[in-house]
């Protein structure tokens, strides 16, 4: 079982956002098969925390246009790494430093990388 077409329309839109808004870097890992809770996760860094915070507003608004609200949102308060939780996806906003330090992609690299279509961004982070 891979991601559903609307976990990938929503991560799609999600990195979109997040581009529109300079992030430093962005991909999508398919965690379908490891996770019940979820299908996508997409990793996004920034410079700043002042640019995670527009980051997040900016995915947070783009996919209420789409019909969809958090469901849970954590980290706000530091602004150096905000997990937001859509249910079928969730967006991981961080520090670039925070991002380097963590590697969630070297974590999940046992799932397939996804192309979210935004020109620019970092693939899969492997």
């Amino acid at each position: 079982m891979t991601a559903s077409d609307r976990s990938l329309e929503l991560a799609r839109a999600a990195a979109t956002a997040a581009s529109d808004k300079l992030a430093t870097t962005i991909s999508g890992i398919d965690v379908s098969e490891q996770l019940a809770l979820t299908d996508v996760f997409v990793i996004v860094s920034a410079e700043s925390e002042r640019q995670v915070g527009s980051i997040v507003d900016e995915v947070e608004d783009v996919l209420r246009e789409r019909g969809v609200k958090p469901i849970r949102r954590e980290g706000q308060r530091e602004g150096r790494w905000v997990l937001i939780d859509f249910g079928d996806i969730v967006v991981h906003v961080q520090h670039d430093e925070e991002r380097e330090f963590y590697e969630l992609e070297r974590l999940w690299r046992d799932c397939p990388a996804l192309d979210l279509g935004v020109v620019g961004t970092e693939q899969g982070g492997r």
